[in-house]
């Protein structure tokens, strides 16, 4: 694992204050916008939404950058937005172009040489998805959240796709869900995955398994966490739950209950999984290729299991509130 400094990849040791201040120094340079028109709201530069100008890196066993490649499917954004992969294991360089995954846009051998071309001081932890406009030569964005929302609405004139992800009457509830999901589930599996002791490691993992309980509890009453139609809070949930039962279980020592212990979750995942489009962007057998062979502090060997996969096309099979009973399988 490392990170930029000034530009240059060091493999030191994170965390101390002149990193920290570094880091947060360069961060508004990868977070711009796209909008239709390309005035912008975060810089003087504009990023206007126009065919083939665009190219979002990702790696389908990152489950941030899995929410972006979800939303451009269901956005029809094939042809106007183009895509490609990292491999799959990070290594010593962190995320790498290989023959097997090239980039087919600035001919790099790593991720973090994308990121210097685009500043070539910059200091900055190199991540996936990356948003690469090819008539700036620049990164527009490498946050997946910001990412998903350009996608949700700038290029709409340009597929004529009206779905909406992020609907004006539920924006306040989205958002304040996007946040507790954030902590509790996205960033909690990591915390306990990662924690140095017994106390931090169980209060990660008790925070994680309390908020799934929240969650089994909630899709009693609702197909979906804020209804009867996905919003973008639920793709940021299921980019998470596809990976428990494959991976947290057993590398993020997360094993008090498996997913498909969950009733109404394991349905809800199965659910979103046979949604037009979504299943092709989930690659579990690439998922634990990351996980087990990039996480050596975790997993020395960087042996691979060969369990804990999860057959999701199978039928939903959960009870569906008073009126949804159309849905049921």
């Amino acid at each position: 694992m490392g990170l930029l400094i000034n530009g240059t990849w060091q493999t030191t040791p994170r965390g101390s204050d002149a990193e920290a201040s570094l880091l947060a120094k360069d961060a508004p340079k990868l977070r711009n916008w796209v909008t239709p028109d390309g005035r912008s709201f975060t810089s003087e530069v504009g990023f206007a939404a126009e065919p083939n100008r665009y190219h979002l890196y990702i790696s389908k066993a990152c489950p941030f950058a899995h929410r972006t490649i979800i939303v451009h499917g269901l956005k029809a954004l094939d042809g106007i937005v183009t895509v490609s992969e990292v491999g799959p294991t990070i290594r010593d360089k962190g995320w790498e172009f290989t023959d097997a995954y090239p980039d087919p846009v600035n001919n790099r051998e790593y991720l973090h040489e994308v990121y210097t071309k685009s500043h070539a001081e910059l200091s900055s932890r190199v991540t996936v998805p990356v948003l690469w406009d090819r008539k700036l030569n620049t990164i527009v964005s490498t946050d997946s959240g910001d990412i998903m929302r350009m996608f949700n609405s700038a290029f709409n004139q340009l597929t004529g796709n009206t779905l909406d992800l992020y609907p004006m009457g539920l924006r306040h509830e989205i958002d304040d869900l996007n946040a507790w999901l954030y902590s509790n589930i996205n960033v909690g599996v990591y915390r306990a995955g990662f924690a140095k002791t017994t106390g931090s490691y169980r209060q990660a993992s008790t925070t994680v398994f309390a908020a799934l309980d929240l969650l089994e509890e909630r899709l009693s009453h609702s197909r979906y966490l804020l209804g009867d139609q996905p919003t973008e809070s639920d793709w940021r949930l299921f980019t998470t739950l596809v990976r428990f039962d494959a991976v947290y279980h057993s590398l993020f020592k997360l094993n008090q209950a498996l997913l498909a212990d969950y009733k109404n979750l394991s349905g809800y995942v199965r659910d979103l999984y046979q949604l037009e489009t979504i299943g092709d962007t989930v690659d579990v057998t690439q998922i634990k290729q990351h996980y087990f062979t990039s996480f050596t502090s975790l997993n020395p060997s960087g042996l691979i299991p060969t369990g804990g996969q999860t057959d999701f096309s199978k039928p939903p099979y959960r009870a569906l509130p008073e009126g949804m009973e159309k849905h049921a399988c």
